[in-house]
């Protein structure tokens, strides 16, 4: 984020330092003398290749083998990517850093205990309420699907839609409900669950404000790794990276709390039982481009034709989802990110899916920097394959 852009920014001498402790990294000039230069050893392309394959391959490993142990870590890592800007606020007014990281940790922490308190009797009466009414619902769309065949055989005759495919629809339409909600109930319960719950609960805290605490440290010394030959370059991505990354991450995040509350409370007083949990199901998958949207709307639509027994309460619950996505489209979206995120949607959609395919939960924490890096990267590749003889080269005669 900001702070973390200026710590990147620092170490680059040949960049202005601006409302930052002075992180002085030795940069080569002209006349300084580099390693390579006093032995006289310059690296080849192929062992530039051979560094950067090493280091993915070392890194696919390293997701590979420990992915079910990482969660916590990225968690934290990106915990303290996103404080980093408060907490070098604080350290400007006298604040030791640790004393401002452990404050940051304590008030995020704080901030979720208190959100989870407020919330928590709320949620767990509306998962109460859903669970009693399984059954209401399974009923409800067996007729359903009884009366949509029943119109198709009626239309299209016996001879497309007859009895046994239409009493088989409409009983495992009966039983998808139940099957769902067995599933559900089988991930949260299981042990596996609980223990990356437990970790991630326990494990990022701690993780977290250490590496908040030395999050300068780390900057400065990722920096002093870079080849001197590619450190300018490296360092002109990493910031474009950085400005998109935490653009997205700032402004999606204030996205999701706002159409999160606006749904949750506007579901809630049009009447809709199970209004509180769509409306915070539907505003915190809004990460996913349209993917929350949809969701929320398909389900709070087949609530209200559940509960509503004339058109009155479907028509007033449609009404909130429209002013929803207006508000999405037109106010916060437009408000909070703009066109600063060169992220595209079916880009994030892409690197969500593949990222949660590939690691799981893990991949999904990584997908939108991975995301981010790899847009950047293409980008800069673009723009020097477009400068290059191999673009601009005229056809031969």
């Amino acid at each position: 984020m900001y702070g973390t852009r200026h710590a990147v920014n620092e170490a680059a001498t040949d960049l202005p330092v601006a409302n930052q402790e002075r992180v002085v990294v030795p940069a080569p000039t002209e006349t300084a003398v580099t390693p390579a230069a006093a032995t006289g050893f310059h690296a080849t392309r192929t062992q530039r290749f051979a560094l950067i394959i090493s280091l993915l391959v070392v890194a696919w490993l390293a997701l590979t083998l420990f992915a079910s142990i990482l969660a916590p870590f990225v968690a934290a890592a990106v915990l303290a990517y996103g404080l980093d800007p408060p907490t070098t606020q604080l350290t400007r007014l006298g604040l030791p850093r640790g004393a401002a990281a452990l404050l940051m940790i304590l008030a995020v922490l704080a901030g979720v205990l208190l959100f989870a308190l407020l919330l928590y009797p709320l949620v767990i009466v509306q998962i109460g309420l859903l669970v009693n009414r399984i059954p209401q619902y399974a009923t409800l769309m067996q007729g359903w699907a009884r009366e949509v065949l029943t119109h198709l055989q009626d239309s299209f005759g016996p001879d497309v839609v007859n009895d046994k495919l239409r009493d088989l629809v409409s009983g495992q339409a009966a039983s998808m409900l139940s099957i769902l909600l067995s599933t559900v109930t089988g991930v949260i319960g299981s042990g596996f669950a609980i223990f990356n719950v437990l970790s991630l609960a326990v494990v990022t805290p701690v993780v977290g404000f250490y590496l908040l605490r030395d999050w300068p440290i780390l900057v400065r010394m990722i920096d002093s790794w870079l080849p001197y030959r590619y450190r300018g370059v490296i360092r002109a991505q990493a910031r474009e990276v950085d400005r998109i990354l935490s653009a997205w991450v700032r402004g999606q995040a204030l996205c999701c709390l706002l159409l999160a509350l606006y749904y949750a409370a506007s579901l809630t007083t049009a009447g809709l039982d199970l209004g509180l949990i769509v409306g915070l199901m539907a505003g915190l998958l809004s990460f996913i481009p349209y993917v929350g949207s949809i969701t929320g709307g398909v389900t709070a639509i087949g609530l209200a034709l559940a509960q509503f027994p004339h058109w009155r309460g479907v028509v007033v619950i449609g009404g909130v989802l429209v002013v929803g996505q207006i508000l999405e489209g037109y106010v916060i979206y437009p408000r909070f990110l703009g066109d600063r995120v060169e992220l595209p949607a079916v880009w994030v959609i892409f690197a969500l899916f593949a990222g949660g395919a590939a690691f799981g939960f893990l991949g999904v924490m990584l997908a939108v920097p991975v995301a981010a890096t790899i847009g950047v990267l293409a980008r800069f590749w673009l723009r020097r394959y477009l400068d290059s003889p191999l673009y601009l080269d005229p056809p031969s005669a």
